[in-house]
């Protein structure tokens, strides 16, 4: 008798110590749910804001992820198309490249343009710069922060000009382009014949809500089995 009520004692024992860790995890999860739908309102509000000039290199020191991801902006200057490369991508409209060049602005500094998606039969093209104007031109579209490193299966081979992320740092080494800007530049969508812009995904996974309920779920299961317990040794 008395090894089973110490048994029962620190099944008990056990329970408490998972429910309080549960109850934690559930309100873990409900702060992080906060976060997430604030982050998100955020960045909606950034993305259908009306655009701002593109931080100049004087500001580039302070370009976050929180601050500046997704914000739409604008700037003016020329395409650089010796400095361009094709990144592999994959998108609603197939397999193929984006094209990134660098648009140089009135002060000597670049900022690399994501202009666009083309499919696999356009490479030679779009590597030559057949699609890439000439001239000043104005760009408008979302700024993102650089990519390092490459894909999730093979990484970047900047002596080949062989990409699979968009790190707009290593392109610049690779070119000799400096000072180049710690972000690009995905264009927006454009009527003109090139390139399909426009193409930026912007998804965050928001499943904090079902993971509160499982953690609070698991709680109450754990009260339960401890409240049969208890029933149990109070009928023997």
């Amino acid at each position: 008798m008395a090894r089973r009520r110490l048994l029962s004692f620190l099944f008990l024992l056990l329970c408490v110590a998972a429910f309080a860790g549960f109850v934690a995890l559930g309100l873990w999860q409900v702060q992080r749910l906060a976060w997430k739908e604030d982050l998100i309102a955020r960045v909606d509000a950034r993305v259908h804001a009306a655009p701002v000039t593109a931080p100049a290199p004087g500001d580039w020191a302070s370009v976050s992820k929180d601050v500046h991801e997704y914000r739409r902006v604008q700037l003016t200057g020329e395409y650089r198309v010796d400095g361009l490369s094709l990144v592999a991508a994959a998108t609603e409209e197939g397999q193929g490249y984006w094209v990134m060049v660098p648009l140089q602005r009135a002060d000597g500094s670049r900022v690399y343009i994501n202009r666009g998606f083309v499919p696999q039969r356009l490479r030679e093209q779009a590597a030559r710069g057949d699609f890439t104007p000439r001239g000043q031109v104005s760009v408008t579209g979302l700024l993102r922060l650089n990519q390092p490193g490459g894909g999730v299966l093979r990484d970047n081979v900047p002596t080949e000009n062989r990409w699979y992320s968009r790190d707009v740092q290593a392109m610049a080494e690779l070119h000799g382009l400096a000072p180049v800007a710690p972000y690009f530049v995905d264009a927006e969508a454009s009527t003109q014949p090139g390139p399909i812009g426009g193409l930026t995904v912007i998804r965050f996974p928001n499943n904090h809500r079902v993971y509160a309920i499982t953690w609070f779920a698991l709680a109450l299961g754990v009260m339960l089995a401890a409240w049969l317990v208890v029933r149990e040794q109070r009928k023997g």
